[in-house]
């Protein structure tokens, strides 16, 4: 489970006291949410039992994220969302999902009127500047296209690892829980299909297979969420849900054949 997050972390500039050290937030904050009783937070005690830190150390680990102010939405999910929207929303896409070309100001049907309404506190030029350098739309003589629905940066740029560390985060999520859910809980999709022994010349092939496949079925869910989206003002209890695709690549995998769920 470590080895890719090392290699990310050591690509960083990470070094492993830095790890380490940041590990013990983690301890501390994991330990305190999840071995409370009665959903009240782990005494410091306990979570000095269950991580091996002292008293001393628990508290000063709380004090520091006591103090980290609550994350703010960044330009990616931003960005995603603005361009969800183009894919989705009638006033700037047809009835069969794709976007129209807009111009760039306008009450409504341009991309003001677009940022207006899904760009957050992203200011307008720059979204328009950064998705444009990104490949995600383009200028046309008609005015602006969108190319791709969902936004990424360019590979380590500060928002694309936040990105990473959120993947991370959900499949390593939906991993523990299969493994320590309790009994009378059901299990959360995750499967995978591998085979060791395909061509090398095929990567490519099998690259463009999953580009079209993969963002054909994450499109199919995404409209489903979206028709079951609760309205702004709607107090109802939610939660996220969502899936993940993911492309499977090891030229040296010496691993068996896995088609499981």
């Amino acid at each position: 489970m470590l080895r890719p997050v090392v290699r990310l972390l050591l690509k960083n500039g990470v070094t492993w006291k830095e790890f380490a050290d940041l590990s013990k937030s983690i301890y501390v904050e994991v330990a305190g949410d999840d071995y409370g009783i009665s959903g009240r937070q782990t005494n410091a005690s306990r979570v000095s039992i269950l991580t091996g830190l002292t008293r001393r150390e628990v508290k000063k680990q709380r004090d520091q994220l006591a103090g980290v102010p609550a994350p703010r939405p960044g330009k990616t999910s931003n960005a995603t969302r603005l361009l969800s929207g183009w894919f989705q929303d009638p006033e700037f896409a047809d009835d069969g999902g794709t976007p129209r070309v807009l111009r760039r100001e306008g009450e409504s049907g341009s991309f003001e009127a677009l940022h207006r309404r899904y760009g957050g506190d992203i200011p307008a030029v720059a979204m328009l500047k950064e998705l444009t350098a990104a490949g995600a739309i383009r200028e046309t003589e008609g005015g602006l296209q969108a190319i791709s629905r969902y936004y990424m940066p360019s590979p380590l740029d500060p928002e694309t690892v936040v990105r990473a560390g959120s993947v991370l985060n959900d499949l390593g999520t939906t991993v523990t829980w299969n493994l320590t859910r309790p009994e009378d809980e059901p299990s959360r999709f995750e499967g995978r299909a591998t085979e060791p022994r395909v061509p090398l010349r095929l990567v490519g092939n099998f690259r463009d297979y999953m580009e079209a496949r993969g963002q054909a079925f994450l499109e199919e869910v995404d409209r489903w969420l979206h028709q079951h989206r609760l309205e702004p003002d709607d107090d109802t209890q939610a939660a996220r849900l969502g899936v993940g695709v993911y492309m499977i690549a090891n030229e040296d995998s010496s691993d068996q054949r896995i088609t499981e769920k």
